[in-house]
């Protein structure tokens, strides 16, 4: 087992000790890492495989691919994707329900999304919003008005605010260059001097922003986050990770409560890894956990960390850097791009998905009762 040189014996023990008790193990954890896996090789997320092609014409199917710019407050919904059999609500079921109702894809579609080659650009967990998700589907272009339409079939938490035609290739999921999330969180929970409850006297000192920062550095670059997530060991090469950019912003104050919001872009994400990432931040910067552990959570051994509550996890943008480079080239090709609609999305973040994680934090107290469950571990 290789020596920690900035820890004493006596300070790795407690340190360690504490980290157990947080993540639920016993046992010794071995400090050697294993040599690192070739990131090179495309990773693919955790949902399914891309639909294969079919071979031959399906008699009343749309030929023509588009691409669909969809913003969505996630609270009350089951994630992203559609579950076939299950009665659990999701985005996707809204969504293609509203499609069939329009008349932009056959009803016989909507239990099997393969046939119109249906593809989202990221998959959010349950209670997740988000501001710039993209579809990839092939629809009918009968419909007049498409947008105005198709919403006219969804809730108003859920809107369509663009749709444009792509070519016959594009795939949402394959083509997005990297993914940026948002989550937003009260400031009491990044300070080891303030309550687990809310309070409107506290504010979040220099030294305590700044240090989440320089924590947060810590997840920049190419890393194994085997264990900010499930069913992944060590030695997957898809554990491996990249993560552009890490940081908390300048916090904000709400019905006079402070919260900040840290933002993240990576290549791709895993199943629960942001909040994975966002709750041993909070449990370093809450004194639950030393830093030393970040590092140590990327070692091959198998530990459990807490995961952060979803509530304050937002899709916020998503990139097709690449694609919309070729298109430069190609006049053929349609960019995919955000652009021209940051007002709307802008407005309605104020109006549909800032209020619930107000109310969520203030009135539910999602945070406080998290910090609650995490205090309970030491």
């Amino acid at each position: 087992m290789r020596k920690l040189t900035l820890l004493s014996l006596q300070s790795r023990s407690i340190c360690r000790n504490n980290f157990l008790r947080f993540s639920g193990l016993t046992g010794s954890i071995p400090y050697k890492r294993t040599e690192d896996a070739s990131f090179e090789t495309k990773l693919k997320e955790e949902d399914e495989e891309e639909p294969k092609a079919f071979t031959g014409n399906i008699p009343g199917m749309p030929k023509k691919k588009h691409t669909i710019q969809i913003v969505y407050c996630g609270s009350g919904y089951h994630g992203m994707q559609l579950h076939y059999g299950s009665p659990l609500p999701t985005i996707e079921g809204q969504i293609v329900s509203a499609l069939v109702k329009a008349q932009c894809i056959p009803e016989i579609c909507s239990t099997n999304l393969k046939l119109v080659r249906f593809q989202r650009c990221a998959r959010t967990d349950t209670g997740v919003s988000a501001l710039a998700q993209v579809i990839s589907v092939r629809l009918f272009e009968s419909c007049a008005n498409p947008i105005e339409v198709i919403n006219s079939y969804l809730p108003p938490e859920i809107r369509v605010i663009g749709i444009k035609r792509a070519t016959r290739g594009f795939n949402a999921k394959f083509m997005c260059d990297a993914r940026t999330y948002s989550y937003t969180l009260p400031t009491f929970a990044l300070s080891r001097n303030a309550s687990s409850a809310p309070d409107s006297s506290f504010r979040l000192s220099r030294e305590d922003f700044h240090r989440t920062n320089a924590l947060l550095s810590f997840y920049k670059g190419s890393h194994r986050f085997h264990n900010f997530t499930r069913g992944k060991s060590s030695d997957d090469p898809s554990a491996w990770r990249r993560i552009y950019q890490i940081s908390c912003s300048e916090p904000f104050v709400r019905h006079e409560v402070e919260f900040a919001r840290i933002v993240i872009k990576g290549q791709s994400f895993m199943l629960h890894q942001i909040r994975k990432m966002v709750a041993l931040i909070i449990a370093v910067m809450k004194g639950s956990v030393a830093p030393e552990f970040l590092p140590l959570s990327m070692q091959p051994e198998k530990i459990n960390i807490r995961m952060a509550p979803s509530l304050g996890l937002v899709l916020e943008c998503t990139h097709f850097d690449s694609h919309n480079q070729r298109c430069h080239t190609n006049q053929s090709m349609r960019t995919v791009t955000w652009e021209d609609f940051l007002p709307t999305i802008e407005a309605f973040r104020e109006e549909k998905i800032m209020p619930v994680i107000i109310e969520g934090e203030l009135q539910a107290l999602s945070m406080s009762s998290w910090l609650q469950l995490l205090n309970a571990y030491m």
